[in-house]
């Protein structure tokens, strides 16, 4: 947890790009990340060097040469800004980028087509200050730092795009229990909040045996995998792992839904909140994927790639727009039904109205399945959630009232929900019952309402005290006749 010191020293950060006259959120945490960059590659070569000196040995992969030591963060950060920033433009910034040809490492293979934009010598010499001031020497306090940057980004981005809320990340987390075996995939990464809360859970909850070589490659690689086409998010995401400790998370270049993206049953968990508006041309759109459903909906293009993604047993707790759920047009009947006769759907979790505002308004579930391909769907279990912990207006605020803990816990006692009824937040249905109802997944297709009972008086009574009104009205008006003569 971030100390309230730590975080004004993160809101200095900010608000010296804001004065210094860069104002687009995505582009401070952007530029921020490459000062962040050569910030660990400096930690990282010292490091090496202490090793070196313990063992009398020349340093092992260097990452400054000899002729290099004065692009280092330990040493430019006491120049004047007049000379640091033409050193950072001139040799410090074209360094990393061209880590991306040197080092086969995430970060800095996104680097490629990264832009230095920092216009200001004072500006620079008070963001390296800035960052210097910022306790960061351990894993957790970098990744809370990045995190906390993170949610500033208080705006949606293009295709539909926003940041998914950190709690409802951890919920669908807790759901699937991810496990350090895994190959864990987001095919629509963005910051890679996901793959991170995955990590979080996992450093908690498993045994990382980080004796073995193997096992450290796989926990520090491919154990986090993630697309997005965007690079800025890319260099984002990629920061946003190794800030809190996978040194090379599996980020890569990839237009998900494109005849581009060939990979196919790689993957055993994925976890993921997919652009939901986005109509793409069908030329544009693989064709391995219009062979499970023949649509230009990218939210249910997404739902055919992750059934395409995952290994036979992979499972899948998604986020998706209610439509999803109820359309009634061939394709969204289409996708339904390959889930569910198929694969086998597990669960339908809706999600309060409010609970991506002020991003978005649209009323969104989670869907929980496994694929199988042979079929499997017996009784889905559907939650009725109404409230996050947080306010469902625009402000977000905190609240007592939350159903998450309820989820989590009803979920992991799944047999135990055999025994509620309808009239209950959670609940089993039928697939029989599913498949009556044309494969709608709506909760409110399923939920029964209990009315209370409403007693009223017998007609007479009341005519009687109406009656009894209207004489004592008729009395008080003869009163007043009588007081004005």
């Amino acid at each position: 947890m971030l100390t309230g010191e730590i975080r004004n020293k993160v809101d200095k950060l900010w608000e010296a790009f804001w004065t210094g006259g860069i104002a687009n959120p995505l582009t401070v945490i952007e530029q921020i990340s490459y000062l962040l960059f050569i910030k660990r590659l400096d930690d990282i070569h010292t490091l090496k060097e202490l090793q070196a000196n313990r063992t009398g040995k020349p340093i092992k992969d260097p990452v400054f040469n000899d002729k290099q030591q004065h692009l280092r963060w330990s040493k430019f950060k006491h120049l004047e800004p007049g000379e640091m920033l033409g050193l950072f433009q001139a040799e410090v910034f074209p360094f990393i980028k061209n880590m991306a040809t040197a080092s086969d490492t995430t970060f800095a293979r996104a680097m490629a087509d990264a832009t230095f934009i920092i216009p200001k010598a004072s500006l620079l010499t008070q963001a390296v200050e800035l960052i210097e001031d910022i306790p960061m020497k351990d894993r957790d306090t970098k990744g809370d730092v990045y995190e906390y940057m993170l949610s500033k980004l208080s705006t949606a981005g293009q295709n539909g795009q926003f940041r998914t809320p950190r709690h409802i990340i951890r919920m669908m987390v807790e759901l699937m229990q991810p496990k350090v075996k895994d190959f864990i995939c987001d095919p629509a990464c963005g910051t890679a909040g996901f793959l991170v809360a995955a990590g979080e859970y996992i450093r908690t909850h498993q045994e990382i045996d980080y004796h073995s070589a193997d096992h450290r490659e796989h926990v520090n690689g491919r154990l986090f995998n993630g697309f997005d086409f965007d690079t800025t998010m890319l260099r984002i995401g990629s920061m946003n792992m190794m800030m809190h400790g996978v040194e090379n998370p599996h980020i890569m270049y990839k237009d998900s839904l494109s005849d581009s993206n060939k990979e196919a049953e790689q993957y055993t968990l994925i976890l993921a909140n997919p652009p939901f508006k986005g109509s793409l041309a069908e030329n544009e759109v693989s064709k391995k994927l219009l062979e499970t459903v023949k649509t230009k909906k990218t939210e249910l293009l997404f739902l055919a790639l992750m059934l395409r993604l995952l290994k036979a047993g992979g499972r899948c707790a998604v986020i998706v727009p209610d439509g999803v759920l109820f359309g009634s047009s061939k394709a969204h009947l289409d996708i339904r039904k390959e889930i569910i006769d198929n694969h086998r759907l597990e669960a339908v979790i809706s999600l309060p109205a409010g609970v991506f505002k002020p991003y978005a308004g649209v009323s969104t579930g989670i869907m929980v399945f496994t694929k199988t391909g042979t079929g499997g769907t017996d009784n889905v279990w559907f939650y009725d959630m109404q409230a996050d912990g947080f306010s469902l207006d625009d402000k977000r605020t905190e609240i007592s009232v939350n159903d998450i803990p309820d989820v989590i816990k009803r979920w992991h006692n799944i047999e135990g929900e055999h025994k509620r009824k309808r009239t209950d937040k959670s609940f089993m249905v039928p697939v029989a019952d599913i498949r009556n109802e044309k494969y709608d997944l709506s909760i409110n297709r399923y939920k029964q309402i209990v009315y209370d009972e409403v007693k009223y008086d017998k007609p007479k009574d009341i005519l009687a005290e109406i009656m009894k009104m209207e004489k004592e009205i008729q009395q008080g008006l003869e009163e007043l006749d009588g007081m004005l003569g």
